[in-house]
């Protein structure tokens, strides 16, 4: 029979997880073992905080234009039914923009929603 060599797939992937593993500490970028435990918990937990990463976006843009709206004499959820009631399509992450870097722009949307 001929001979076959085996591991070279073996090798292969050991070499890719130990590449992924890179500027990771201790023997987590250096033996397979440890590495490949450490990429399964940086890859699940990367997946969730891509959710939970929007979530806070749009925390932070809710209590900005809240704080914009107290100034204005009006409470946040005052002010976003009135945007849904006359159909201005803003998103939050323009509002609080707007709110921040913009606010006689943002001064006149709110007038425009009181009308």
């Amino acid at each position: 029979m001929v001979r076959v060599k085996r591991g070279k797939i073996a090798h292969k992937r050991r070499k890719n997880v130990l590449k992924h593993t890179k500027g990771f500490r201790w023997g987590r970028k250096s033996k397979y073992r440890l590495a490949k435990q450490a990429l399964q918990k940086a890859w699940s937990y990367s997946y969730r905080d891509r959710k939970t990463k929007k979530r806070n976006f749009r925390k932070l843009w809710q209590v900005q234009i809240s704080a914009a709206c107290k100034n204005l004499g009006l409470s946040y959820s005052k002010f976003i039914g009135l945007l849904k009631k006359k159909n201005i399509e803003i998103d939050r992450k323009i509002l609080s923009q707007l709110a921040k870097e913009k606010p006689d722009v943002f001064e006149k949307v709110v007038e425009e929603t009181k009308k």
